[in-house]
């Protein structure tokens, strides 16, 4: 069974307009299957994770390009041979007016990163393909919020709820022992296994590195280069917090988030969907799953999430702020179905500091059966309509 991704569009766009595009993401979020169903039949390919394969690359790396003289190729697992880049740049350099010829993937961030942009800058488009989303899975079944949180977005488990448990044990166990080995040398993998379910914990919270370092029996130093594995790895995202001044949200301590619920349900040893939501981490698990899918939807249309959370000095907090053009829309994120004026004090609060010729509609997105408005002007939205309506205000951006 296969689910089209809202990728496809905006991959064909980029293969048209460059000579190569590379898709990035996490481990098993389909990124193998989504090109071979997409340009299989009109592409050649050769995975790096063939040790034979890699060989080759790397002791003949002229004679292994020759091989794709007339079609397309999709490189796959590239930062398995970052050192064949600067030969495909020369051979880019070439044929400059060709796009479209090498298309390549990969599942970690920071070296290989550091790798295509010094080799392959400007001849390269970058997206990525994260689990996925609402609005995906939506094309196969309808889902409830309980199977959502507890099933997850990758496709394996999505696809198969049957194999959920050994599944996600199995991706966490292999990411700590292949994944973790491979960015940072970490020795103690007991020691980052506990970090791992330590900001499980912490999902959805601001992000205290001196806490988790005490915690852990490690240094500072070691807790952040550790939150860049994660990062790097693309289980996590860091939420900044929003001010004018761009300088100040570098600064501040962001919110940090597993980009998967299931991942958060099993390192936190949840017993069920319906546990889940219902325990003390079930407003941070909904309102992770709602900060997820609009980084989603942004990465589908190839563009960085301009999103952050806002914090007034005595503590009030709007959940997620998205930056659409010039306008900014606040967004509070509830489990509840009963809205009432205290869940619309921060939106109101957040509205008059910036000024409405800049905020755009306010959201509530909770567990109300129909969209209504609210006072002030405020949307009150069900969850599960937040993605198709941040879709149509990305999708503006493109005209």
């Amino acid at each position: 069974m296969y689910l089209p991704r809202l990728l496809a569009g905006t991959l064909k766009k980029a293969l048209s307009l460059f000579p190569a595009v590379m898709v990035t993401g996490p481990r098993q979020s389909g990124k193998t299957t989504f090109l071979l169903h997409e340009f299989g039949k009109e592409c050649d390919y050769v995975t790096f994770d063939d040790p034979l394969e890699r060989n080759f690359a790397l002791a003949d790396p002229h004679g292994f390009l020759n091989r794709f003289q007339k079609r397309p190729v999709i490189l796959d697992e590239i930062q398995y041979v970052p050192e064949i880049l600067p030969y495909l740049k020369m051979r880019i350099d070439k044929r400059r007016e060709e796009t479209g010829k090498w298309l390549l993937t990969g599942s970690q961030q920071f070296q290989l990163m550091k790798n295509v942009s010094e080799s392959l800058a400007g001849r390269i488009a970058l997206l990525e393909l994260p689990p996925f989303s609402l609005l995906e899975m939506k094309q196969g079944a309808s889902v409830s919020l309980e199977s959502i949180l507890w099933v997850g977005g990758y496709p394996e488990p999505a696809i198969h709820p049957a194999k959920r448990e050994l599944w996600i044990r199995s991706y966490i166990q292999t990411y700590l022992e292949r994944d973790v080995r491979q960015l940072l040398n970490v020795k103690d993998l007991r020691g980052f296994e506990t970090f791992l379910g330590l900001c499980a914990a912490m999902h959805g919270q601001t992000f205290n590195a001196a806490t988790l370092a005490r915690k852990c029996g490690v240094s500072l130093p070691t807790i952040k280069a550790w939150a860049g594995v994660l990062e790097a790895s693309f289980l996590c995202r860091f939420l900044l917090p929003y001010f004018n001044n761009y300088g100040k949200r570098l600064v501040k301590t962001p919110k940090f988030y597993f980009i998967d619920p299931a991942i958060v349900c099993a390192l936190t040893r949840q017993p069920s969907g319906e546990a889940a939501i219902a325990g003390p981490m079930g407003g941070a698990l909904f309102e992770g799953l709602i900060m997820s899918e609009a980084y989603k939807v942004f990465a589908a249309y190839g563009r960085s999430a301009d999103i952050f959370f806002w914090r007034s000095n005595d503590g009030l907090e709007v959940d997620l702020i998205v930056q659409i053009g010039h306008r900014l829309c606040p967004v509070e994120i509830k489990l509840t179905a009963t809205p009432t004026l205290k869940h619309l004090e921060p939106l109101s609060r957040f509205a008059r500091l910036v000024g409405k010729e800049v905020v755009g509609t306010g959201l509530l997105v909770c567990r109300v059966e129909a969209k209504k408005v609210l006072p002030g002007g405020v949307l009150a939205l069900p969850w599960q309509e937040f993605p198709a309506w941040l879709e149509d205000q990305v999708k503006v951006l493109d005209i």
